[in-house]
């Protein structure tokens, strides 16, 4: 079985994981088979009004949050191994671009959370595959940046986030909403998802076509993995 690795930044698009692109994730990677696991990074996250936008209460636990969607079966993003996975996929939503990294105000210039960093590195360095949605690309832009490794992502057909990529050091490419951009050669997987205004089906194609990518590239990994004695 392909074990996937689902690395999420809280629960609501406007301070963590967007949750259509989590949900829709995770259902696409149960239908294909793969065992998954779910977690998060221990970091406190300011909590957001979603109806206002407005900074709301006291700051909340990125784990915790993540629970809701992880049905409370998470775990803390510093206890996993690169070496148990075949896969990572992480959605998008701010939280992609203020809790995992920084990307939201340091842009080409954003740092990584450094125990993802170091989780995204060891896979990608063990040619294991990447799906990043919406705005994670800038996640595996950084920390390929700060490696010295150019990839082919995308954030869609936005010319301002292409020449953002560019600035970090990576090949940006369009890509629709209900497709997917694949770099075949560095095993990375990009949807745009709500990158677009875009209705959640569209979406949801586009999802489905990235965890078919990454599975399909996971595969051979989870083939080549020994296996317990019987």
């Amino acid at each position: 079985m392909v074990r996937v690795a689902v690395v999420l930044s809280g629960c609501g698009f406007q301070d963590g994981s967007e949750i259509h692109e989590s949900v829709l994730a995770l259902t696409a990677l149960d239908r294909a088979g793969a065992e998954v696991t779910i977690a998060a990074p221990v970091i406190e996250i300011p909590t957001i009004d979603h109806r206002t936008g407005l900074v709301q209460g006291q700051p909340r636990n990125c784990v915790a949050e993540s629970a809701r969607i992880a049905r409370g079966k998470i775990s803390e993003l510093w206890k996993l191994s690169p070496l148990d996975f075949d896969a990572l996929v992480m959605p998008g939503g701010y939280g992609a671009a203020k809790t995992l990294c920084d990307f939201e105000s340091r842009h080409a210039a954003a740092r990584v959370h450094p125990i993802l960093a170091s989780f995204v590195l060891a896979l990608h360095l063990a040619q294991k595959p990447i799906g990043a949605i919406c705005i994670a690309p800038a996640i595996v832009a950084a920390v390929l940046r700060d490696n010295g490794i150019s990839a082919r992502l995308s954030f869609g057909n936005d010319p301002q986030m292409a020449s953002t990529l560019r600035a970090m050091g990576q090949e940006s490419v369009d890509c629709a909403v209900d497709e997917c951009a694949i770099d075949e050669q560095r095993r990375i997987v990009c949807t745009p998802a709500y990158m677009y205004d875009a209705r959640i089906s569209e979406v949801a194609k586009g999802i489905d076509k990235l965890v078919a990518a990454v599975m399909r590239m996971a595969a051979a990994q989870a083939a080549l993995r020994p296996r317990a004695p019987r």
